[in-house]
């Protein structure tokens, strides 16, 4: 029997706006879900029932005035949905730990901008999930919450940084759920966990007045079992506030990210680039096997597939590696707190430090001029790129650790997933599309990146791929 977690975001929102469920009932659902499952998969540090209990029922209360009024049309596409907020993100008069011991009993007095466009949207917060230290690995093992587990596989990693938002989408503890990505963190924990997960252009999301990354590299966006759910969330948070230093290209007037995954995307022309893009890294066969059947898939759809490789070197890595250790420093820590670091951590602000700044501006230069080469080199002639989301398949829990060695570990982190940074050092969007399941009931993503400021293309190409060879429909033991 059909259960409310069964149903899609988009379908329970139009629940919602009929009259046929109430975002009361959704929270509740949800909420006894959690109390029952959270422990087991590792989804949120903090649960707010009190904060989703009262928006639930203004929720409701507005839903009732718009069927009154007749104006359920005007209600926002995701009205009375419950939408969890990643914990990097300040949540004022909610404890907000950025995953680390540093800031466990943190309680922030102003709202990130996503924040207050979700509850504007009138959407439901059950509360924040689970991230690594800082969100600086792709893992989420931290020493505030049990880690994130792949509900597939619970002896696997749900992924990282955004293992809490794809770990309670993927065992039914929300319906979607806000996610950011710094270096692959939203697609990462997709293609662990089996969901459609969008990396939105940068400056498509607004981010601060608190949380702020002056590198480029950041973006909120949205986890989802759907296409059509993401970019249904995706029209949520999208959007600009005064000072943002970048802003992409506004869609057309009236038009809606959720209408493209109703659109043909037309005959696109896509570039594969199956090798890994560092240096002595291997592609698992179970992740080239996704990567196969998707170029099959496109081909047997009508699309054009060429398939070249790019030159390796180690100058992208090189360049990651500087602006990722220097992001590290960018949260407060006091000398007597410095223990409390996971050793990564550690490691990596020591080596942020190191970073001098025409070290950093050179840096920031390879990215913008990498942006600027695939543009020119790939985009000029194809529509789309497709990749492996990832090198392996997902990890055991603790596999990519290494506490021990931190600087070996960040190297391991680089191997499993050599294919995400780029799209977040170009700015460029991109998203994983959760196309193939291994033998052993694993599931392994592929990515498409498509040009600055076209989300578009890639949600109507996506919408095509999960028609043609749906997913939604799996589920884990754990649902």
């Amino acid at each position: 029997m059909a259960q409310l977690h069964d149903l899609t975001a988009v379908e329970q929102a139009e629940a919602v706006r009929k009259g046929t469920v109430s975002p009361i009932e959704l929270t509740e659902h949800y909420l006894g879900r959690i109390e029952r499952l959270n422990e087991t998969v590792g989804a949120f540090v903090t649960v707010t029932p009190e904060i989703a209990r009262k928006q639930a029922a203004e929720a409701e209360a507005e839903a009732l005035a718009a069927r009154r009024d007749g104006r359920e049309a005007e209600l926002s596409p995701l009205h009375g949905v419950p939408v969890p907020v990643k914990d990097l993100y300040f949540t004022a008069g909610v404890r907000t730990t950025l995953g680390s011991a540093v800031y466990a009993d943190h309680v922030p007095d102003t709202d990130d901008h996503v924040v207050t466009l979700l509850r504007e949207a009138g959407t439901v917060m059950l509360g924040k999930t689970n991230t690594p230290e800082f969100g600086l690995p792709c893992y989420t093992e931290n020493s505030v919450a049990p880690p994130a587990r792949t509900p597939w596989d619970l002896d696997r990693s749900a992924g990282g940084s955004s293992g809490g938002a794809a770990a309670a989408v993927a065992s039914g503890l929300s319906p979607v759920a806000h996610a950011s990505d710094g270096g692959g963190s939203i697609r990462i924990p997709a293609s662990v966990c089996g969901l459609f997960g969008i990396k939105p252009s940068r400056g498509r999301v607004p981010q601060g007045p608190v949380t702020h990354d002056i590198t480029g590299l950041s973006t909120g966006g949205p986890l989802a079992r759907t296409v059509a759910d993401a970019a249904a969330l995706l029209d949520v948070l999208a959007g600009t506030v005064p000072g943002a230093p970048y802003a992409a290209p506004s869609l057309p007037p009236g038009e809606t990210f959720a209408s493209y995954a109703g659109r043909e995307p037309g005959t696109l022309r896509v570039v594969g680039l199956p090798q890994p893009p560092v240096p002595g890294v291997e592609l698992h066969p179970d992740c080239r096997a996704a990567y196969d059947g998707a170029v099959e898939l496109l081909r047997g759809l009508g699309h054009e597939v060429d398939e070249i490789e790019l030159p390796v070197d180690e100058s992208l890595r090189d360049a990651f590696t500087r602006v990722w250790a220097v992001m590290s420093t960018s949260y407060p820590v006091g000398p007597d707190q410095e223990e409390l670091l996971i050793p990564l951590t550690r490691y990596l602000r020591a080596e942020g430090a190191k970073v001098s700044g025409p070290a950093f501006a050179e840096a920031l230069y390879a990215f913008r001029a990498l942006g600027e080469l695939i543009a020119a080199a790939l985009h000029s002639t194809y529509d789309v790129v497709l990749t492996p989301t990832l090198a392996q398949p997902p990890a055991l829990i603790g596999g990519l650790r290494n506490d021990a060695d931190p600087a070996a570990e960040f190297a391991a982190l680089a191997a499993f997933t050599p294919y995400t940074p780029i799209f977040n050092a170009t700015g460029q969007p991109a998203v994983n599309v959760p196309l193939h399941w291994t033998d052993a009931g694993l599931p392994v993503g592929v990515m498409f990146g498509g040009r600055y400021g076209d989300e578009a293309t890639l949600i109507s190409l996506s919408a095509q791929l999960e028609a043609a060879s749906p997913w939604a429909g799996r589920r884990p033991s754990a649902w």
